[in-house]
């Protein structure tokens, strides 16, 4: 009984985790998204651990658990993974309103994104062997 399992989307080196609908626009997300694409995973946590934006810490989380996903769920070896993919989605739009002057109204925006970062456990390559 129950649904039949449905089958893997990602390669079997690959892991990923998602984080949905956080407060803050798709561009300054992207922005910190940028940093750590392609970085082996040590490397874009302390990038992201000393960056200055705000969201950095959430996105740090979300790297963190595309880790432990591929540690724990698919048996990939941690210290090989390499940031695959971080791409930036919309996700809704809350519409306010502020009173301005002579009786009119501004219209303020306040975007949500969706984040999916993707690890890729890669082989090691020697320098020197691919000479």
């Amino acid at each position: 009984m129950g649904k039949e399992k449905r089958e893997r989307v990602l390669k079997d080196n690959e892991a990923q985790a998602v984080l949905r609908n956080v407060r803050i626009s798709p561009q300054k997300l992207n922005l910190v998204a940028e940093t750590i694409r392609g970085l082996p995973v040590d490397k874009a946590l302390a990038s992201l651990q000393f960056s200055r934006k705000r969201i950095a810490h959430d996105v740090k989380k979300v790297v963190e658990s595309a880790i432990a996903n591929a540690e724990n769920n698919h048996n990939l070896d941690v210290d090989s993974l390499v940031v695959a993919e971080a791409h930036v989605g919309k996700s809704m739009v809350m519409k306010r309103w502020k009173a301005r002057a002579r009786g009119r109204i501004g219209r303020i925006q306040k975007p949500f994104s969706h984040l999916t970062v993707i690890v890729r456990e890669v082989e090691e390559v020697d320098a020197k062997g691919a000479e």
